[in-house]
């Protein structure tokens, strides 16, 4: 399944990547015509700033024809962390965001931010328990090294949804659809 879906995903993002050049391309040919009406600044930033935007483009393409973006992984985080909100394992927001964007900095940021919060008493333990749980149990789905305080503080606090969530198999790129779904229908209960 994920291998027609991998195939279906990256078709899509070849017609995109098409459409985008086509964009650009046209954007230029339209500023070449509409030189006689623009004054010379104006046609300079537009020819600038389309020209900028070839070179990101390019380098875009350069990344993923080498390997270094994938499509699938990306969709599988994305969905993984639609799966979560679902299933009640992540409720806030902020924390799925930066799960589904892979930011481990972020998240890392926003444990820092909870722990602060709990301590001057913003934030109330049984409130301040689950978040942080959340945002542990995603740096652990991102792959990041959790200190193994931190570690026992997700085992202790984190619900049935989470522990599910935070066992499905690997990382985000090798999650089995299958178990992510259980888990999912499994909460519905």
């Amino acid at each position: 399944m994920s291998s027609s879906r991998g195939k279906s995903e990256n078709a899509a993002l070849i017609q995109n990547a098409m459409d985008q050049m086509d964009r650009l391309v046209n954007q230029l040919s339209d500023l070449e015509e509409s030189r006689a009406e623009l004054d010379p600044e104006e046609f300079e930033e537009l020819s600038r700033e389309t020209r900028e935007q070839l070179v990101e483009f390019e380098a875009f393409l350069a990344k993923m024809k080498s390997g270094d973006v994938s499509l699938v992984d990306q969709v599988s985080a994305m969905q993984l962390a639609i799966r979560a909100a679902i299933s009640d394992a992540f409720r806030t927001p902020e924390v799925i965001r930066f799960f589904a964007q892979k930011q481990p900095g972020a998240l890392r940021t926003r444990l820092a931010e909870l722990d602060r919060d709990m301590k001057v008493g913003r934030l109330g333990q049984a409130d301040g328990t689950r978040a942080k749980v959340e945002v542990l149990a995603a740096l652990q789905k991102l792959g990041e090294s959790l200190h193994p305080s931190e570690e026992a503080f997700l085992s202790e606090h984190a619900s049935a949804q989470m522990k599910e969530f935070v066992s499905v198999a690997g990382a985000s790129s090798a999650v089995s659809e299958d178990r992510v779904s259980q888990a999912v229908r499994g909460s519905g209960n």
